[in-house]
């Protein structure tokens, strides 16, 4: 979720042996056991998780944590956001569709149980099952035997899960060969597949979450480089100690605490007095003294994140297109970052510029600042009565942002009564999970696997997994999907570009910006990295005062 360096364009070679090369470690260190771990602790700012079971958290809190406690199949290289092998040994294919991964020897949970093949199976199974009502189920659709594990026709339950169970728990397409070996058949030839078992989703889960799921996610038992210390502490702390036995790299310090805030402010004021170390979202108000007061210890570079204005499809109010697209083009997003989002750029598509395939003006003219297009656009789709109400979550710097697209709103098309409202990020998912948000809503996307597939199709195919929208386009569905079972990333790469062509024409959300990683550290610490996920690599953190 966010590194540092713009990545450089990923080219998959489909063949047997695909990644059994990629070996590397995740760092830039020696092999595992190779090097004296340092010790001491260090404190991290991070909002409060939505959840901390890796297949039902798809929010950048919860990941952060995670992110600590596990390691998937893959890694990504905080520099270049390239896949490199973790508990995998190998990853191979010879039609991009039936896929062989060997599991590596000497991986373990924090409790002492191996990780094994099996361990990745029944994760991804419960993952799926569509009574678990997990977030990320979405990312399992494309294995075999998916469509069996979700609700009998009818029988979904608003809040998620099922009336009536299915009539199976495992999807056909995972099979053990044995303890270290499993393999993975697809619906269909699938090139990026390997990119994408880094994700959150597709770590393995130890036998004892199954005994009781929701006691485990209170304090999770990972394979990654720390482990819990006692339990999460829920709007305060979650604290990770180093985990001694781990088959990687072995962190550098000794423990972490993520702090949990839920006002940026008030952490970035705590990162000031030196009662925090590490924060990687400094608020946009702050970035200018923060690089004065930091120095060397001030960190920027480019993002994946995107940030958009959504709009409720699913309310009536919101179905002309040309309101929508009014909306957009009375929208002045350079004038915001220059003044306000000085952490960000103007969006100019819907894939972040870090990813190989993004385009420089995809949006062309439907996301520049024009107000008297925006305003014949308004009246021709009938203008605007009563109150409009503009959503975002609190805590996070979007209060300015977000009235400053008020006032345009109200002096380019003549909006008058604006209101706002404002959840703690939780609970706003929550909202908008359950299609009860009444406006246009602010959202941002951190990419999971870096790939312009990785920002359309959860986003807006008809089943996505993000699609807060309810948008829907058949056309769109069907290019994404030719992009998917094309030859190679490269192939693909133009049929995602005509689906984008045609999101960006219906305007389900607004184009806003391409954020920056703007963080900062405390002179306690040193080696910090924030990598393309926007996630700091806590493991490779060293503390350097006591």
């Amino acid at each position: 979720m966010h590194a540092g360096t713009k990545s450089r364009t990923i080219s998959l070679v489909i063949a047997v042996g695909l990644l059994a090369a990629a070996c590397a470690p995740p760092r830039d260190q020696p092999p595992a056991g190779s090097q004296q771990a340092q010790g001491g602790e260090f404190s991290v700012y991070v909002c409060e998780p939505e959840h901390l079971v890796p297949q039902n958290t798809n929010e950048t809190c919860g990941a952060e944590v995670l992110n600590a406690l596990f390691t998937g199949l893959v890694d990504y290289d905080p520099q270049s956001a390239q896949p490199v092998n973790a508990v995998a040994e190998s990853i191979e294919s010879e039609d991009q569709r039936v896929w062989t991964i060997q599991i590596a020897d000497g991986w373990t949970f924090h409790d002492g149980s191996p990780v094994t093949a099996q361990s990745f199976i029944d994760a991804w199974n419960w993952g799926a099952y569509a009574p678990n009502a997990a977030g990320n189920a979405h990312f399992f659709e494309k294995i075999e035997g998916y469509e069996a594990l979700q609700c009998p026709e009818g029988q979904e339950l608003e809040e998620g899960g099922c009336r009536v169970e299915p009539p199976v728990t495992e999807m056909t397409g995972l099979t053990l060969h044995d303890d270290r070996t499993f393999e993975v058949t697809l619906n269909a030839p699938f090139s990026q597949f390997p990119l994408t078992v880094g994700y959150t989703a597709f770590y393995p889960l130890p036998r004892v979450f199954f005994d009781d799921p929701e006691a485990f996610e209170e304090s999770p038992v990972g394979n990654g480089p720390f482990q819990m210390d006692g339990s999460w502490e829920h709007n305060q702390r979650i604290r990770v100690t180093r985990y001694d036995d781990y088959a990687g790299d072995p962190a550098e310090a000794q423990a972490v605490e993520f702090r949990i805030y839920s006002e940026i402010d008030t952490a970035y004021n705590d990162l000031l007095a030196g009662n925090l170390d590490v924060m990687d979202d400094i608020p946009s108000a702050q970035i200018e003294r923060a690089k004065q007061e930091f120095g060397d210890n001030f960190i920027e570079d480019e993002s994946s994140s995107f940030t958009y204005i959504g709009f409720p499809l699913y309310q009536s109010e919101f179905q002309n297109k040309d309101l929508r697209q009014a909306f957009s083009m009375a929208i002045d997003r350079q004038a915001i970052t220059e003044a306000i989002r000085t952490d960000s750029v103007p969006a100019t598509g819907l894939v972040g510029p870090v990813v190989a395939g993004s385009r420089e003006d995809a949006c062309g003219q439907l996301c520049e600042y024009n107000p008297e297009r925006a305003r014949q656009l308004f009246d021709q789709a009938g203008g605007w009565e009563g109150t409009l109400t503009l959503w975002f979550n609190s805590g996070a710097d979007h209060d300015q942002w977000m009235q400053a697209v008020a006032n345009q709103l109200r002096t380019n098309l003549g909006i008058e009564d604006i209101r706002f409202e404002t959840l703690e990020f939780a609970e706003y998912l929550e909202k908008l999970d359950q299609e009860t948000v009444t406006g246009p809503f602010r959202l941002g996307w951190v990419m999971d696997y870096p790939s312009p597939q990785n920002y359309l199709e959860p986003i807006y195919s008809t089943t996505g997994s993000s699609n807060n929208f309810t948008y829907s386009n058949p056309e769109v569905d069907q290019l994404i999907e030719r992009g998917n079972a094309a030859g190679s990333i490269e192939d693909g790469i133009d049929f995602y570009h005509q689906a984008e062509d045609l999101i960006l024409e219906d305007m389900p959300n607004i184009p806003m910006f391409f954020g920056r990683v703007t963080g900062a550290h405390s002179d306690r610490v040193d080696n910090v990295i924030v990598d393309a996920f926007t996630r700091i690599n806590v493991a490779d953190i060293e503390v350097v005062q006591p």
